[in-house]
């Protein structure tokens, strides 16, 4: 049954009447309402209204086509308004009430104050003054920067197809968001929206003006300044150098075992550059200690970084150059072509250019089952003091929370409940990232929000997990050898939250990746640790608080060990389906997949150790560096794993590749995309790095790699 209704609109009307047109004051408050409830058709007949109260609802924008020319007072306070784009039909209203909705920021101020041209009371201020500043004053000035930045970046206007006229629009708004700069930090966001719609606007005029001169010898002067379609715009001049400033590069620490075990004075700043390194010998870890001081983590954004460097062109993806059979590479059909587009260099010391020593430790997509928009195409990376939120799309920093002393190692998507006024219950998406003081940042991206912490080990943190049975449940990996489950519990509307231990695993040595399996979340959890991989039994339904391994897998290649070579350091784990894993171990030089419920089905007399399933064995690097790990498209059969020169080994791993592996040939990659070489600004190109980790999109639209040169390097699916 509606909600709303005519009877309801009369009965909560003002004055008492029994026409529609004739109400002055409406209250809809605290009745529950969502957009859907609000009958467009209906409540456009209201038009003498001039107050209306739509407060204490569940609204997430309001409808559109809504036409209310009379309206001068709304208050929508404690909505769960998201976007204030849907009031820019109210033109009319002159004062507003926003406050109590939790994704509105002072970004989402500013853009209603430029988009209702009357208003001058906000949240119960006068924002006359500052209102008009804005509409006025700082448009002129982006719109000089705006218009500087096309002369000095684009060529004069010459006929394009309508497909390349989109193609340069997007190109120059792209460059505009990226290098037109003015305003606070904290209101990055607006001067971004006013930007790439003043970027636009000029293009449009462009065409105009484009088209005025073509008729201008048919037609009258007059004629001449008249609107027409004509799909011509100038195309862009080749730029040299990079959208960042230049510097000179930076030798990148490397981490060689062997360099490592022969320095006579070891590296001690970071965990992972250091004692990670010496836990692949057969020494005790050693890893630094957490600094002491206390850390406050910035909840705004800073402005989005800026690409560091460029490719010269994107380079195609080639076969595979591994092992070859009858002298000439294998070459495999149907693979997906991806091509470089954006670098960025977002973890930067202090945001100076120059820093190419900052190494990129994790990066994840935002999941597309997270009730947030805009989810496949937001990724979080986290390395050096910084976690960033990038869009793939626009190759911009969205958000940037910054941790002075702390060095981020992992990091995690999931969701938790949020209560609301009244008693609702809303699914927030939130990320959590842990590094070297061994504290978990909970971070609220939408509403730019680093809302709490926890400790979770003394020492520093290696992995983060969510369960996605119970998306509440972290655990947490850290250098003294243990696996802690911790329930982080729902949010209030303060951000007021309750962590709990459940419960301590035994690792024996670090743990590296944490996985779940698919058909088993809740009883097992895979553990990829720098003496082996172990599975353990996280049934809460036993006493037990601690518990050790209930089983190690064991792969053929360590029967290959010896002084020099150590094959127990898993730095690689991944699931490519429900039921096949993919791993690597250091010093490998190949990935192996293998069937996590035939491992299983073949433990002989619940033994400890049990052999794993083999599948296939794929090609890889013969490098002997540790901790490049792997990632994995499920839905598209993907593989990727980088390499220490910078570049990507893709495999796509069909029914029919998996069946002519098992008649013991290594499997070649499908592609091995190139390190696309981007120039530094005034410099030369920027040699290939290490690619510390991966990430795939969930439909493989983009891919992520993350440098050990402070550079994340954007792919997009074409």
């Amino acid at each position: 049954m509606a909600k709303i209704t005519e009877t309801v609109l009369l009965e909560r009307g003002s004055p008492r009447t029994t026409r529609l047109e004739n109400i002055k004051t409406l209250n809809l408050s605290k009745m529950g309402l969502c957009c859907a409830d609000l009958p467009v058709a209906l409540l456009s007949r209201l038009r003498g209204l001039t107050r209306l109260n739509l407060s204490g609802n569940r609204l997430r924008e309001l409808p559109s086509g809504l036409q209310l020319p009379g309206l001068r007072v709304l208050d929508c306070s404690h909505n769960d308004l998201e976007d204030v784009s849907s009031l820019e039909p109210l033109s009319s209203l002159e004062q507003l009430q926003l406050d109590g909705n939790l994704y509105i920021t002072v970004s989402d101020n500013y853009k209603v104050m430029f988009l209702l041209p009357n208003l001058r009371i906000l949240n119960g201020k006068d924002i006359s003054s500052s209102a008009n500043h804005l509409r006025y004053v700082n448009t002129e000035t982006l719109k000089r920067r705006v218009s500087a930045l096309w002369e000095s970046s684009f060529q004069p206007l010459t006929a394009l197809t309508a497909e390349r006229r989109r193609t340069v629009e997007q190109e120059f708004v792209t460059l505009a968001c990226a290098k037109v700069k003015y305003g606070p930090n904290s209101l990055s966001d607006y001067y971004r929206w006013r930007v790439e719609m003043l970027a636009r606007a000029l293009l449009h005029s462009l065409v105009e003006e484009r088209e005025g001169e073509t008729l201008g010898n048919s037609q009258t002067d007059a004629d001449a300044g008249q609107t027409h379609a004509d799909p011509s715009l100038r195309s862009p001049r080749k730029r040299r150098g990079a959208d960042s400033g230049s510097g000179p590069e930076q030798e990148t620490p490397k981490k060689s075992r062997q360099a490592e075990a022969e320095a006579a004075e070891p590296t001690a700043s970071s965990p992972r550059k250091s004692s990670r390194l010496k836990s692949v010998l057969p020494q005790p870890e050693t890893p630094s200690k957490s600094p002491r001081k206390p850390a406050r983590a910035d909840g705004c954004p800073t402005e989005p970084a800026l690409p560091c460097t460029a490719p010269k062109t994107p380079p195609k993806s080639r076969p595979a150059e591994g092992p070859r059979e009858n002298g000439t590479p294998r070459k495999t059909s149907g693979s997906t072509c991806l091509e470089p587009v954006h670098v960025l260099q977002c973890h930067s010391r202090q945001d100076s250019p120059e820093d190419f020593s900052t190494q990129l430790w994790a990066c994840a997509f935002q999941p597309d089952s997270d009730p947030e928009p805009c989810g496949s195409s937001v990724v979080a990376t986290c390395g050096g003091e910084t976690v960033c939120l990038i869009d793939c799309q626009a190759g911009t920093v969205l958000k940037k929370y910054k941790v002075p002393g702390e060095e981020f190692f992992s990091l995690a998507w999931s969701s938790v409940l949020m209560s609301r006024e009244g008693g609702t219950l809303r699914q927030c998406g939130m990320l959590a990232a842990g590094g070297r003081r061994g504290v978990v940042k909970l971070i609220h991206p939408r509403a730019n929000c680093a809302y709490g912490e926890f400790r979770a080990s003394r020492r520093a943190l290696s992995a983060l997990r969510f369960s996605p049975q119970r998306p509440s449940f972290l655990f947490t990996g850290s250098y003294d050898s243990r696996v802690v489950l911790w329930d982080i519990g729902g949010v209030d509307g303060n951000y007021n939250f309750k962590v709990s231990q459940l419960m301590i695993l035994e690792t024996g040595s670090t743990p590296l990746h944490l996985n779940l399996p698919p058909l088993s979340a809740e009883r097992h959890l895979l553990a990829a640790c720098d003496r082996g991989l172990l599975c353990f039994d996280t049934q809460l339904g036993k006493n037990q608080l601690k518990r050790s391994s209930e089983l190690e897998v064991v792969f053929p290649l360590y029967r290959e060990e010896d002084n020099k070579k150590n094959f127990h350091t898993i730095d690689g784990l991944a699931f490519l389906n429900n039921d096949i894993i993919a791993s690597k171990s250091h010093m490998q030089g190949s990935i192996y997949l293998w069937s996590w419920s035939r491992t299983l089905a073949t433990r002989p007399n619940k033994r400890r150790e049990v052999g794993a399933a083999l599948l296939a064995e794929l090609q890889w690097s013969g490098t002997d560096l540790p901790y490049l790990s792997l990632s994995t498209c499920p839905g598209e059969g993907y593989l990727v794993c980088g390499d220490e020169k910078g570049s990507l080994w893709t495999y796509h791993l069909t029914e029919e590749l998996l069946v002519r592996a098992r008649a013991g040939k290594p499997l070649p990659p499908t592609q091995v995309l190139q390190w696309p070489a981007p120039v530094l600004r005034g410099g030369g190109p920027v040699d290939g790095p290490s690619v510390n980790s991966v990430a795939l999109a969930p439909r493989m639209k983009y891919l992520v790699a993350l440098t050990d040169k402070n550079m994340v390097v954007v792919w997009r699916r074409v």
